[in-house]
C-alpha cells in the first residue's frame, strides 16, 4: 500500500463559536491520453492563494487534508468587514478577504506606518467575499482600509522581513458566497491549506505535463488529460446560437478552438447595455470580419453583467469564460522553456514566456511574417481590438479577455506578430476584445 502525505491545518469556523472535528478528505489522482490509462511520474499540487507546494511521487498518487476545528468568531452575517489576512507576518505574500452585505462601489486604501498612501483603487464588488493578493515592498508595517456606504474597516499587516525588493501590490483573486476559513498562526507542516484555497495541481509523465486547477471541499477525483491536438473526447463540437464551434483538448483543458461570435452586431458608436440582448461588434463595422475573427467585446457585455470570474457569460451551458489563472496554465502547457506553475505566468505588462505565442497563433494570416506554429491547433487568430478611439491592429495582433477582474480593469492576453512570445497585462473593461470559452471541469 502507498503512503499518503497527510496534511493537517487548522481554521476557525465563522460561526457561534463552536468546535467542532471536520473529517480528511482525499484527493485522488490517475491520468489518461484520449481513454488510455498513462501512469503518472510525479504530482506537484501548487497552493495558489498561500503559496507553498508539495510533490507525491508514483506510486503515491493521494493527497489527504486533515482539518481540526478551533473556536471561531462571531459577527452578524450582514456585517461589512475587512477579515485579518493570512499569513501575519507576511514572508512573501499574503491574502485578504472582506465582506460586502450588497453589491456597491469599494475603496481600498493601503498605507504605512507613516500614514503615506500606498496603493488607492476604487471598484463595484458584488454582495459575498472578495479576496485580494497582497504583495508587501519594503516597510514592515502596513495598513489595510477598505469603505463601503461609509462604514470603514480596516486591518495592521506585518511583515516578517523588512529586505523585500520586490513593489507593493494587490491583485484581486475572486469571490465567494460563504464566510473565507482561515487556518491558525501555526501550521503542522510547510505545506498550509485552508478551506475556499485554490489548488494548482501538476501531473507528470514520460517528460509531459498537465495540469489541473481546483478549489477543492471534499474527497474528489482528478484524472490529468495527456491528449493535445484532438478534439475534446465525447464532445468534438459545439452547437451555439446557430453556429458550429470545433473543439480542441490541450492536455486537461477543453477549449472552444474559435473565437466566440454570439450576438447582435453594433456599429463601434453604440454602447453595449445590460438589455438582456447579447451584442458584439465586428472589426470595422463588416460582418464578416466576424464570420473570419469572431466579435469583439466589452468585458461587461463578455461576463453578462456579473463579477464572478469563471462566470458562464457570453459562452455556451457547460463551459465558461476562462479565468486568468486557467490562461496561466494553457500557457505552461504549450511553451517549451517555462512549464507549469512557473512564477514567469505571474508577470504581466510585457511580453513574456519563451515561445507559447507562436505555439498559439495560426500558421496564417498574420502581418509581417508572424505566422505561428499552432502546435495545439488553438489556432489564435489577429482579430484585433475596438478601443474608444477605433478599430486596431488586425493581422498584427489578437486579443482576449479572462474573465478575472482586477479593480476597475480586467486580465487580459494578446499575441503580437512580432514576437512569439505572449502578453498578460490588464485593460479598460470598456475595450473590445476576442472571447473564448473552457469547458467545465
Amino acid at each position: 500500500m502507498s503512503k499518503k502525505l497527510i496534511l493537517i491545518a487548522f481554521f476557525a469556523i465563522v460561526s457561534s463559536g463552536l468546535f467542532s472535528q471536520s473529517p480528511a478528505f482525499e484527493l485522488n489522482f490517475t491520468a489518461i491520453d484520449s481513454a488510455a490509462y498513462v501512469q503518472l511520474d510525479s504530482i506537484r499540487v501548487i497552493n495558489r492563494t498561500q503559496g507553498g507546494d508539495t510533490l507525491l511521487y508514483w506510486p503515491d498518487t493521494v493527497l489527504s487534508i486533515n482539518y481540526v476545528g478551533i473556536p471561531g468568531i462571531s459577527i452578524g452575517e450582514n456585517s461589512f468587514r475587512v477579515f485579518q489576512n493570512y499569513p501575519n507576518p507576511v514572508a512573501e505574500q499574503t491574502i485578504i478577504s472582506l465582506f460586502i452585505p450588497e453589491k456597491d462601489n469599494v475603496s481600498l486604501i493601503v498605507t504605512d506606518q507613516l500614514g503615506r498612501l500606498i496603493l488607492k483603487a476604487e471598484r463595484p464588488l458584488d454582495d459575498g467575499i472578495h479576496s485580494f493578493r497582497f504583495i508587501p515592498g519594503n516597510t514592515n508595517l502596513y495598513f489595510f482600509t477598505a469603505q463601503w456606504r461609509r462604514q470603514t474597516s480596516c486591518i495592521k499587516i506585518l511583515q516578517a522581513s523588512s529586505n523585500s525588493t520586490c513593489v507593493c501590490s494587490l491583485e484581486y483573486v475572486g469571490s465567494e458566497l460563504s464566510f473565507p476559513q482561515y487556518k491558525a498562526t501555526e501550521d503542522i507542516q510547510t505545506f498550509s491549506f485552508s478551506p475556499g484555497d485554490s489548488l494548482l495541481c501538476i501531473g507528470y509523465a514520460t517528460g509531459l505535463q498537465s495540469g489541473i486547477l481546483c478549489v477543492p471541499e471534499t474527497s474528489e477525483n482528478y484524472t490529468f488529460q495527456f491528449a493535445t491536438n484532438i478534439p475534446c473526447p465525447g464532445t468534438s463540437t459545439v452547437t451555439y446560437q446557430g453556429q458550429v464551434y470545433n473543439t480542441i483538448q490541450v492536455f486537461s483543458q477543453c477549449w472552444l478552438k474559435e473565437n466566440l461570435n454570439v450576438g447582435t452586431m453594433l456599429q463601434d458608436n453604440q454602447d453595449m447595455t445590460d438589455n438582456g440582448i447579447m451584442e458584439k461588434y465586428c472589426y470595422n463595422n463588416q460582418p464578416d470580419s466576424c464570420t473570419k475573427y469572431g466579435g469583439l467585446y466589452v468585458w461587461n457585455e463578455m461576463m453578462q453583467y456579473t463579477t464572478v470570474q469563471g462566470a458562464q457569460g457570453i459562452c455556451p451551458p457547460g463551459w465558461h469564460l476562462t479565468t486568468d489563472e486557467e490562461w496561466k496554465v494553457l500557457e505552461g502547457a504549450v511553451d517549451t522553456k517555462y512549464g507549469i506553475g512557473d512564477p514567469e505566468w505571474d508577470l504581466y505588462l510585457e511580453m513574456r514566456g519563451y515561445d507559447a505565442g507562436v505555439n498559439l497563433k495560426t500558421t496564417t494570416g498574420w502581418n509581417n511574417e508572424g505566422n505561428g506554429i499552432d502546435l495545439y491547433s488553438f489556432s489564435g487568430l489577429p482579430a484585433g481590438v475596438l478601443y474608444s478611439s477605433g478599430f486596431f491592429f488586425a493581422g498584427s495582433r489578437g486579443y482576449w479577455w479572462t474573465s478575472t477582474p482586477t479593480f476597475v480593469f480586467a486580465w487580459a492576453r494578446f499575441l503580437d506578430s512580432n514576437s512569439i512570445e505572449i502578453s498578460r497585462g490588464y485593460n479598460l473593461r470598456s475595450d473590445s476584445f476576442s472571447a473564448r470559452c473552457l469547458k467545465d471541469y
